[in-house]
């Protein structure tokens, strides 16, 4: 009579993973048959005589036959484990060549970093943090794109990019941060400007309704301002740079609102006058940004690292 379900034989169900001993395992025969003892192979292998025992116990039992004939004089290969040796050696360099492709894979990524950045970010903070990077990672080539933090996205969606740095008050969809650092915008004018000679704070109200010198659509400077006055007047000068619109106001064309690492100097030499606003916060977040679920490695690690030094 037929059986209408018949049993698999044991050891046969499951994945490869399981019926498969581990890598470590497999090393371990092949050092126990080329040494001839379990405690040499276990010292090579910078394990415990015990542990090495215990991984020889556990292949045994996974396998279902004697592999090590264990004696005061030494470790013999059974005929059954000089067999498994013979394959053993096989998946070893397989996994060594594996290994050494990997490696290659990884010495091709470290070889190169393409950074974008927002412009102050790339202007005032990235020169410093990829001249550290350089001095540990002197064979990295790096490269940097400047643009706004619009940009910025597109360039790290599109694989462009392996690392970002954006200034805005939110992370573009698809993007994981981290907060790198903290700024501030100031409203800043040339010395003769009217505001120059204000006594009291800019209202914020006021800021509102005034042209001023900005940087274009999808810069992080202007969603910061916009944002934070709930709307801004038509520009008086649209600029694509943070260079740009600070010597657009120190030439004396109109105000402008600027990151204060952006304006240090110009302030210290008197090239412009800082205008104090009342009612409202200009403090943002700066923001390293990368690819949902894609962590930055290798070189790109080692730059957001600096970047919290």
């Amino acid at each position: 009579m037929s059986r209408g379900t018949s049993e698999e034989e044991p050891g046969v169900t499951g994945s490869l993973a399981h019926r498969v001993p581990e890598l470590g395992a497999l090393e371990l025969l092949l050092a126990v048959a080329r040494l001839g003892s379990l405690g040499a192979a276990a010292r090579e292998l910078g394990i415990t005589q015990p542990a090495a025992s215990s991984r020889i116990r556990s292949m045994e039992r996974q396998l279902g036959v004697a592999l090590v004939d264990r004696s005061p004089r030494g470790s013999r290969l059974t005929d059954a484990g000089a067999l498994v040796t013979d394959w053993a050696r096989r998946i070893v360099e397989a996994a060594q060549a594996f290994d050494a492709g990997a490696q290659a894979l990884r010495d091709r990524r470290d070889s190169r970093l393409r950074v974008a950045a927002s412009m102050t970010i790339a202007e005032y903070l990235l020169p410093g943090w990829l001249v550290a990077l350089r001095e540990g990672r002197p064979d990295t080539a790096v490269s940097l794109h400047a643009g706004n933090s619009a940009t910025v996205a597109e360039r790290l969606l599109s694989g462009e990019a392996d690392l970002g740095f954006v200034e805005g008050l939110t992370v573009p969809a698809g993007l994981d941060s981290a907060v790198i650092a903290h700024d501030r915008l100031i409203v800043v004018v040339a010395p003769g400007h009217a505001w120059a000679r204000r006594r009291r704070g800019l209202a914020a109200a006021e800021l509102a309704v005034t042209p001023l010198i900005l940087r274009e659509k999808g810069s992080g400077t202007r969603q910061v301002l916009d944002t934070a006055l709930g709307g801004l007047a038509r520009p008086l000068i649209e600029l694509s740079s943070t260079t740009a619109v600070k010597a657009a106001a120190v030439s004396g064309a109109g105000p402008a609102v600027l990151s204060e690492l952006a304006v240090g100097e110009e302030l210290s030499l008197r090239r412009l006058v800082g205008v104090p606003v009342e009612g409202v916060s200009l403090a943002r977040d700066l923001r390293a940004v990368w690819p949902t679920g894609h962590r930055p490695t290798g070189p790109a690690r080692d730059l957001l690292s600096l970047t919290r030094g």
